[in-house]
């Protein structure tokens, strides 16, 4: 990177990885890109098991000496984000980056672009992600998913925030264990304490990583989180966060069906039986051909998603209730205006690079 920044368009990179391969080449667009660089970058280290290769050698040499790894202890996204922001020192911007995603060649003067366009009440500003999907066929079930990201508000794939901001607001809620719905969260919380978040110019690519067969059952895990952002910020969160909300209750109609069909089966009900199997078999079939017809139709895509369509819905209803007993006792969020924020934190210590 070339030039350096205003005082007030300083700005820190932080980004946590759980050993991710793709955090090399994430850090290698950072140094290449052209524009004002960070004035420190920050790799949280958020491995379960650290006793692998240090994310260390994944750090270019001219980003060596900005650089500073920290441990993130496992404990997921929002805690692994907090430590490191405030670990980025003293600077008034904080950039979020996946490990997984890649800047764009000149996303650092798109970046500067974005700070000195900030308006006073501006808190964060969103960079354009961009997720290719393959030229010549169309895309499986779970590129679609991934691409949904394309269209995601306040994802912290690419988001800058102030700092004072995220002082303010106390950072991210750790008890968010999984991405997304931590970065939806954060962004309400800002918006209720009188801040904006714009739009800016920067584009970030994220490619689609591959998922595994089971992908779309796993990714059920989620929902647990919707039902604690319900418990904070009220059913409308979901139009006020501007994420789509999912067929969270066709899944539990369908799997209430396949429930009660086993259950009148048990209980010598024959016609009660059939009646709820075949309201089951209808939902699944019918979630089962939305996720097939636009995507390849070739044997193994509709293998997987016929198999996972009927593994989805009793599932998401598992996290569901899940979500539902391990936050039942999470109190609302209470909006407040901040006034000028200031620092309760505490430094995390950590291991500097040697260029």
């Amino acid at each position: 990177m070339t030039g350096s920044a205003a005082p007030s368009g300083e700005y820190a990179v932080v980004v946590p990885t759980p050993g991710r391969p793709g955090l090399g080449a994430c850090l290698r667009a950072l140094a290449g890109s052209d524009g004002p660089g960070p004035v420190r970058v920050v790799v949280v280290d958020d491995r379960s098991d650290p006793s692998g290769a240090s994310p260390t050698a994944a750090v270019p040499p001219s980003l060596r000496s900005r650089t500073v790894v920290v441990p993130g202890g496992g404990r997921g996204p929002a805690a692994a984000r907090n430590a490191g922001w405030r670990a980025a020192g003293d600077v008034p911007w904080i950039v979020f980056l996946g490990d997984d995603v890649i800047p764009g060649p000149t996303w650092a003067d798109d970046l500067a672009l974005d700070l000195a366009g900030a308006s006073v009440a501006t808190a964060g500003i969103a960079a354009r992600i961009e997720v290719p999907l393959p030229p010549d066929r169309r895309p499986t079930d779970a590129e679609r998913g991934a691409a949904g990201l394309a269209g995601a508000r306040w994802t912290t794939a690419d988001l800058v925030y102030r700092r004072r901001v995220l002082e303010a607001v106390g950072g991210f809620d750790e008890r968010f264990r999984r991405a997304f719905r931590a970065d939806a969260d954060l962004a309400l919380r800002v918006l209720d304490a009188g801040w904006t978040l714009a739009e800016g110019r920067r584009t970030t690519t994220r490619p689609v990583r591959p998922a595994g067969r089971w992908g779309s059952v796993r990714l059920q895990a989620g929902i647990a989180d919707d039902v604690l952002l319900i418990r904070l910020h009220g059913r409308g969160w979901w139009r006020r966060a501007e994420v789509p909300r999912g067929r969270l209750p066709a899944h539990l109609a369908v799997a209430s069906a396949g429930l009660a069909a086993v259950g009148c089966a048990l209980s010598g009900r024959p016609r009660a039986a059939a009646a709820c199997a075949a309201g089951w078999l209808a939902g699944t079939a019918e979630f089962a051909l939305a996720r097939i017809l636009p995507g390849p139709r070739t044997r193994d895509e509709i293998v997987t998603v016929v198999l996972t369509s009927a593994l989805v819905p009793p599932a998401a209803a598992w996290h569901w209730l899940r979500g539902r007993l391990v936050h039942r006792a999470a109190p609302p969020h209470a909006a407040r205006r901040t006034g000028d924020p200031r620092s309760a934190h505490r430094p995390v210590a950590g291991e500097r690079l040697r260029s």
